[in-house]
């Protein structure tokens, strides 16, 4: 018991990725109902997004068009906005000793922008550490789905404005989704693959274990 309240008033923070509809939203708020519980501060947010600047910049990169955006255009925006949220959002609260729980991160970017798009991954790796400033997550959770099931929950359960990438073709979440295994193989000491596919109680049990 002592070694758990001691793990737990460490500010620790936790990324979750998948696709869309992987049900990360419903395991954040599962996840840091569990920790509040257990006398843990907790910042929950998102990316893009999780400040005021960079919530402007997400409206941006989520509404509209797929072909909206050029993409390299598409990746500066996301690593502006990643910037302004580490400084004004993420390292204030770890400085306060809070656990931060962020919906997306830097494998996103990744994912997304680099298996999807098909940006150089090298020079993609180098401008993401530029934005990090030597953060990185202690642990991430990959929710991982199959595209063609994600992409039917993400449209029973997003507003219908924030669909931009939603509106991809199959393919695109495809190489999202490999994207995202490649990740995880590549980083199996951070990232945990859990199956999305399973209940929502049962995602939240496995997630627990691993923390």
């Amino acid at each position: 018991m002592a070694h758990r309240d001691s793990v737990l008033q460490k500010a620790r923070f936790i990324t979750f990725e998948g696709g869309e509809g992987a049900g990360k939203t419903t395991q954040i708020r599962l996840l840091a109902d569990r920790l509040q519980a257990a006398g843990a501060g907790v910042v929950v947010t998102r990316e893009p997004g999780g400040c005021l600047m960079a919530e402007r910049i997400r409206e941006l990169l989520v509404t509209g068009q797929p072909g909206d955006l050029e993409m390299r255009s598409e990746l500066l925006l996301i690593l502006a906005a990643r910037i302004e949220h580490i400084r004004q959002r993420i390292r204030p609260a770890l400085a306060r000793g809070e656990w931060v729980l962020c919906d997306r991160f830097s494998d996103s970017t990744l994912a997304y922008q680099g298996y999807g798009r098909g940006l150089e991954r090298e020079q993609l790796e180098m401008l993401n550490q530029f934005a990090l400033d030597g953060l990185e997550p202690e642990r991430t959770f990959l929710l991982d789905i199959d595209p063609a099931i994600g992409l039917v929950r993400a449209g029973e359960n997003r507003q219908p404005i924030e669909n931009r990438f939603e509106q991809e073709h199959l393919a695109f979440h495809q190489r999202v989704r490999a994207g995202f295994l490649a990740l995880a193989a590549q980083h199996a000491a951070r990232i945990r693959v859990i199956d999305a596919t399973l209940d929502a109680q049962q995602v939240a049990s496995a997630i627990w274990e691993a923390m």
